[in-house]
């Protein structure tokens, strides 16, 4: 059997239960009297980084970070979202997430185009609130019920041999202590062409050997493999005790994810690509996944993403969320923070050292383990120097 404390305990829920799980309130904002008006909304720009800065007409800001998107989706962002949320009570945030969509026609646009731009402003909108009432954005979206999370070490290259990636791997696991590892089989959506000949066997069996039975192993398909792969892939991982088998199939081919989950005891997870509230929905009352994966930028930002959990949560179902952008481990962070059922671990992003000292108190990075952000907002004490001299993109 697998390791760890999830093994295919997923149990149907009807549509119903899950919407109203989903429907139910997230944000809070208690202390809050007066309306807090939203002044201003801007891109900015600085040594390859993208942010978004918020104003209220009180002179508030909050700061959000975005991710890579950012360089293409800057127009929909100005253009479409940024109009819309000008002039709007921050307090009543949940809502526009609904509104924004209907705005202009936004959601004939559903998918990363739309929600990527949204996440940034709801992550700026949720720092100023946070500022304003020196809460964290973990207390405004429910409260904290951990203060720390284990996480394992990921490997993105398919360009390297079984040995070369077992080296890098290894190397990661000394840095930081990590007591799981990820990496990469198949071709990203290949059709079933490995990256290499015969890498994904000889990697999957090399793992296993060289890092022991104490060391939990994940694998990440990038949907390369139809249904009868994936099963012959799965049953290779299952052979060394996986932990859990990423997006197997094609991301958007949910019918053949679920024949994998369905045949497979080992978890499987999904979701880094979805986009629809209602196809999550499906997902988790038919056990298309074990494990949901909603990307906090690509799904739409922190709020959307807890309702997700919510429906997850009624399926015995952990939320791991995906992180994409080279600071969204912050959201990462505070998501873990508040998620009851958060899975055995969470991805870490080499470079967080680097800013650690940034928020009071500092993050450490310990025993395998990740602290996490404790003060107003995201954490972050002064973001001054993320925005001084950036560029606007306007």
């Amino acid at each position: 059997m697998p390791h760890g404390d999830h093994v295919k305990t997923t149990h149907q829920v009807t549509a119903e239960r899950l919407q109203a799980a989903h429907d139910r309130p997230v944000l809070e904002v208690p202390t809050l009297d007066e309306p807090v008006l939203i002044e201003s909304l801007q891109m900015l720009h600085k040594n390859g980084n993208y942010y978004v800065l918020a104003r209220s007409t009180d002179g508030a800001e909050g700061l959000s970070f975005c991710n890579a998107k950012a360089r293409h989706l800057y127009p929909i962002l100005n253009q479409l979202i940024i109009p819309y949320f000008v002039g709007k009570d921050a307090r009543d945030l949940e809502g526009h997430l609904w509104e924004v969509y209907r705005h202009s026609s936004n959601y004939k646009l559903l998918g990363q185009a739309l929600w990527n731009p949204v996440a940034w402003v709801e992550m700026a909108i949720l720092d100023l609130l946070g500022r304003v009432t020196q809460k964290s954005i973990t207390d405004l979206l429910g409260g904290a019920v951990r203060d720390r999370c284990p996480f394992y070490v990921a490997s993105s290259r398919r360009d390297s041999t079984p040995e070369e990636e077992i080296d890098h791997l290894q190397m990661l696991v000394d840095e930081t202590y990590a007591q799981a590892i990820k990496f990469r089989v198949g071709g990203r959506m290949s059709r079933n062409e490995d990256a290499m000949p015969d890498r994904t066997p000889k990697l999957i069996e090399l793992s296993r050997k060289h890092f022991g039975d104490e060391m939990d192993i994940h694998a990440d398909s990038n949907s390369s493999y139809d249904p009868p792969q994936a099963i012959e892939v799965g049953r290779m991982l299952e052979d060394i005790n996986a932990v859990y088998f990423e997006e197997p199939c094609p991301f958007d081919h949910l019918e053949d994810t679920k024949t994998v989950t369905d045949t497979l005891d080992l978890p499987v997870s999904g979701g880094e690509q979805e986009a629809s509230d209602r196809r999550f929905r499906w997902m988790i009352q038919h056990g298309a996944v074990n494990i949901v994966q909603p990307d906090l930028h690509y799904y739409g930002g922190l709020i959307r993403s807890a309702r997700v959990s919510r429906m997850a949560a009624l399926a015995d179902m952990p939320t791991t969320v995906h992180i994409s952008g080279g600071m969204g481990f912050v959201y990462m962070l505070i998501f873990a923070a508040f998620t009851p059922d958060i899975g055995r671990y969470q991805e870490y992003k080499r470079g967080i050292e680097k800013v650690a000292d940034l928020f009071d108190p500092a993050l450490k990075i310990e025993n395998g383990e990740m602290t996490i952000p404790q003060g107003p907002g995201t954490g972050i004490t002064d973001f001054s120097s993320f925005v001084e001299e950036a560029q606007v993109i306007s």
